[in-house]
């Protein structure tokens, strides 16, 4: 009888470990669903618009082509292919840019009734800085690194005049827009750091101190990223290792920041605490 009841109750146990985990596979489904279902619309609605968004890219390119006084620039591909593709390329990483919030939102809507008051507050602002850095970032290359990067490139062009055979740019398409694309990425990512570091300094992983210690090795590791990410001229390099740099700064600020407010509430935690106990002694 104490078999058959002991045997009932681990049956009892594992059904009732299932109903929760049946129930957060439900709403990941839900959550994934709405993900995807936007990110499609996003990237149809880029699509139809690709055309649009791929003269904002080469805006800066043609702004310097207009500048330098050539008429009618353009560009070439060489694949059947190549322009279909790349305008795929294009509306992907613009649905990509445009569905993140709402991408950021459902995981947020996932993790959040595993989370206390206190953490949901602490990580709102996160979910809000995200995309206003990444903004950022894709502004700062699209408006100051671009038009300084391809008015560096652009002066190795030469006239028949100079060298007695012209050198001229005949940019392909889709080289193009993947290092445009590139570049706008790779700065956006690198404006998250501050949103990075100040999760892992809360979360206890990292210290301000430790943060201060390792600031030249921070450097060194800013300019190596830089030199990865950007063509090899220097323009784009310093252009991107500058703010990884003040950024990095920034991070330790704001975690020494959120270390003495996290010890402000220890202490007032701690008073009361005493308060309490005094007030029940009496």
């Amino acid at each position: 009888m104490n078999k058959n009841n002991k045997s009932s109750s681990q049956d009892v146990n594992i059904e009732d470990s299932r109903a929760p985990l049946i129930s957060h596979l439900i709403e990941l489904r839900d959550r994934l669903k709405w993900a995807v279902l936007f990110f499609f619309v996003s990237f149809c609605v880029c699509y139809y618009f690709a055309t649009d968004i791929y003269k904002f890219l080469v805006a800066p390119l043609y702004d310097i082509y207009i500048e330098k006084g050539i008429e009618n620039p353009r560009m070439i591909y060489t694949a059947l292919t190549e322009a279909f593709f790349t305008f795929l390329k294009v509306s992907f990483y613009g649905a990509l840019f445009i569905s993140f919030p709402v991408i950021a939102l459902q995981i947020y809507k996932f993790a959040a009734p595993g989370l206390y008051k206190e953490e949901k507050q602490a990580f709102l602002p996160f979910l809000i800085a995200t995309p206003v850095l990444f903004g950022s970032g894709a502004a700062l290359v699209y408006y100051f690194i671009f038009p300084l990067a391809w008015r560096f490139f652009l002066g190795f062009q030469t006239s028949t005049i100079e060298s007695g055979m012209a050198i001229e740019l005949e940019a392909k398409v889709n080289e193009y827009l993947s290092l445009v694309l590139k570049l706008m990425f790779a700065f956006g990512l690198a404006f998250q750091i501050p949103v990075a570091l100040t999760l892992l300094s809360r979360a206890g992983i990292v210290h301000s101190e430790d943060l201060k210690k390792r600031r030249k090795y921070a450097i060194v590791l800013a300019f190596v990223v830089a030199a990865i990410l950007t063509p090899p001229d220097l323009i784009s390099q310093i252009g991107l290792g500058i703010p990884i740099i003040i950024l990095f700064e920034i991070s330790i600020i704001l975690a020494k920041f959120f270390e003495k407010k996290k010890d402000q509430n220890k202490r007032k935690s701690k008073i009361k605490k005493n308060i309490g106990d005094t007030d029940y002694s009496e």
